[in-house]
């Protein structure tokens, strides 16, 4: 015997899909239920969140005066880079006959770059955690490490040390607080580009007739290119290290074809008649007359 026909048993199975809601009886009234907090909670919890209001409210203005400190040491690496590239452009006017000249005023613009804008870096910096805002000023560094090496090469054909260039940045920072120092990484970047201006230096001094000059360079090249080639693999930024490798690379092959080349075409070079060359006595003046 069916319980259900089929009409009913459509009406119930729609009636389980649906959640029914029951209706109030007539007259009454349905009433919120009133949250009520007791004092003792309220205390509680009152002690509870103000810490915890205080504590994000020193984090949001600490990332907010960190952001504005990145602005400004954003700002002041550029002014570094720009004032470094003057020096470096200038140090690559130097001949013969103007080396004094050009070294003098290079020097002077460098104390420039050095007592306005390395000062201005390191006291946004003083006192900070470095690392924090290295990408914010290490392309600064890199430019001024660069044209720093640079000009000390070509007046006393040495390199600048590490410890050389801190010397120099010490007094630009407050002795009570701890001051800013360049690291080992920007340091060795900033190696790696300066054989690139080297490079274009010997070139330069090659098309002048400073053949040995050019020589010189390219040995200071291959020593830096020897040394740095060991320490890049431990490098922290060995990605970025690795590409300036590579380049220092084609740089120094390109200073060795260079003096090869003059080397070559000198060594096949036979002065016109006439010369008082040494080498060729018998084309000189005086041999013809006898």
């Amino acid at each position: 015997m069916k319980l259900f026909n089929s009409s009913s048993f459509v009406k119930l199975s729609i009636m389980a899909s649906k959640p029914q809601q029951l209706r109030p009886l007539a007259g009454t009234s349905r009433a919120k239920r009133e949250r009520t907090i007791t004092s003792n909670s309220s205390v509680s919890e009152s002690a509870e969140s103000n810490p915890m209001k205080d504590a994000f409210a020193k984090y949001a203005n600490y990332l907010n005066d960190l952001n504005d400190k990145r602005e400004r040491v954003v700002k002041a690496s550029r002014d570094v880079t720009m004032n470094s590239k003057k020096v470096i452009f200038q140090v690559h006017r130097i001949g013969k006959q103007n080396k004094d000249e050009v070294l003098e005023k290079a020097e002077k613009d460098l104390a420039v770059v050095r007592d306005q804008y390395v000062s201005r870096l390191a006291k946004e910096l003083q006192g900070t955690d470095f690392w924090r805002l290295r990408q914010a000023y290490s392309p600064g560094v890199q430019e001024y490490i660069e044209a720093v090496t640079l000009f000390n090469f070509c007046k006393a054909g040495t390199l600048l040390d590490l410890d050389g260039v801190n010397a120099a940045l010490r007094p630009l920072s407050n002795p009570s607080m701890e001051p800013l120092q360049i690291n080992i990484i920007d340091y060795v970047l900033g190696l790696a580009d300066l054989t690139g201006e080297l490079m274009r230096l010997a070139i330069g001094r090659i098309s002048d007739g400073e053949v040995d000059f050019a020589k010189k360079i390219c040995t200071f090249v291959r020593e830096i290119y020897r040394e740095l080639t060991l320490l890049a693999p431990v490098m922290y930024d060995s990605s970025d290290m690795k590409t300036k490798m590579d380049t220092m690379l084609q740089s120094l092959m390109k200073i060795e074809k260079a003096c090869f080349s003059v080397h070559v075409r000198g060594s096949e070079y036979i002065p016109p008649l006439g010369s008082a060359d040494a080498r060729f006595p018998l084309l000189g003046e005086d041999d013809i007359e006898r």
